[in-house]
């Protein structure tokens, strides 16, 4: 195994143009490579920087209206990285205009945004912490996009969040305690209406004060595709959501556990939609199996350690949980681009870029709430 570089800590805070601008002179580098990664695969289908801020036309008025001070903190993360608006768009509703621009394109080549999610419990845990976490499978390119952002917000919770450079949120937790992270579903439901991009969804999440409120926007947010998103606190509970654009289906843990890989579970939702993903990522089928057994077995004393070791696995690899680096057929570079895993009650937050090559892991933390830390360890 060779060490690779971990992901860079950019740190801002202020006002949201403040923070933007912030964040795009730090990342300036990861930024422009992200953009260029998803404009050369529009270029690819097709499509030119006209066709970029016709895309995220569709988007913006919706979120002028919806979310204006994240759309006045991406016009400072552009403003920071030296780049127009709609290309921070782009990275920020890149899963949705990717989508679309096939779509227009009758062009069949997918590449799914795979992962495989898991929180256990604190009754399930040997420190009586609960622990959360996941390995996100994507395009390979993204181990050089990607950082760790710490927001020092005002008026509300600061947060620690893995995402993509240029990105507002991917998986994290807040110094409320409340966790979250996400895997890719697709259902018939898919690119009816336009929606609020899902990295808009899950920083709202990130700024919640009560886990309530956390679940009010991912149950009930409008969305232009299916997503599942599995939301922890601190104070000892998870719930998995799995949401269709229009509607959200929820999964309670078992035995102090929620696992989930990229099919849909809720024996509701699949009595009232149809699953259109599985020819895409047939291997979550396993996925999510091979990670709770492993789980299972040390219930009562599973640490941060287990988890790694239940996300590592390398059952019928190359299509494991823990995937290495595959070139798919439409020649995009497949890979677990990063393993994610987070105890809030600890204020630390662990991760291993390409972790099917690489078991190095870098620790971020963030300082919690004092009542947070009180709640967890009064369990």
């Amino acid at each position: 195994m060779t060490a690779i570089a971990p992901f860079p800590l950019v740190d801002v805070s202020g006002t949201p143009t403040e923070r933007g601008k912030a964040y795009g002179e730090q990342a300036r580098g990861r930024i422009h490579a992200s953009v260029a990664l998803y404009a050369a695969q529009l270029d690819r289908f097709g499509f030119g920087q006209n066709d970029v801020e016709r895309f995220g036309d569709l988007f913006l008025p919706r979120l002028r209206q919806w979310a204006a001070d994240l759309v006045e903190e991406m016009e400072g993360i552009a403003a920071g990285a030296n780049l127009d608006l709609p290309s921070i768009l782009l990275v920020n509703a890149r899963t949705e205009i990717l989508q679309l621009a096939k779509r227009e394109k009758g062009i069949s080549d997918d590449q799914p945004d795979g992962c495989t999610g898991a929180v256990v419990l604190p009754e399930a845990t040997k420190a009586g912490r609960l622990i959360h976490g996941q390995n996100w499978d994507w395009r390979a390119e993204c181990a050089e996009t990607s950082i760790v952002l710490r927001i020092r917000r005002q008026g509300g919770p600061d947060f620690l969040t893995f995402t993509e450079a240029g990105g507002l949120a991917r998986s994290g937790f807040n110094a409320a305690g409340i966790g979250i992270t996400a895997n890719y579903l697709e259902s018939d439901r898919d690119y009816r209406d336009i929606g609020i991009p899902l990295p808009f969804i899950r920083r709202r999440v990130l700024e919640a004060r009560h886990f309530a409120h956390a679940i009010k926007v991912v149950a009930t947010t409008p969305k232009s595709c299916s997503n599942n998103m599995i939301l922890s606190t601190a104070e000892g509970f998870a719930v998995d959501i799995e949401c269709a654009p229009d509607e959200a289906f929820p999964i309670y843990p078992e035995s102090d556990l929620i696992v989930h890989a990229n099919h849909w579970q809720s024996p509701v939702a699949l009595s009232k939609l149809r699953e259109t993903g599985l020819g895409d990522v047939p291997d979550s089928l396993y996925r999510d199996y091979r990670v709770r057994g492993h789980l299972a077995a040390r219930h009562g004393d599973i640490t941060v350690d287990d988890l790694k070791t239940a996300l590592f696995d390398d059952f019928a690899a190359p299509f494991s949980v823990c995937r290495p680096a595959i070139r798919e057929g439409g020649g995009n570079l497949s890979a677990t681009v990063a393993m994610i895993i987070f105890e809030p009650a600890s204020g630390s937050m662990e991760i291993a870029p390409l972790p099917a090559e690489n078991r190095s892991f870098a620790r971020y933390d963030l300082a919690m709430d004092e009542a947070v830390l009180k709640k967890a360890n009064e369990r």
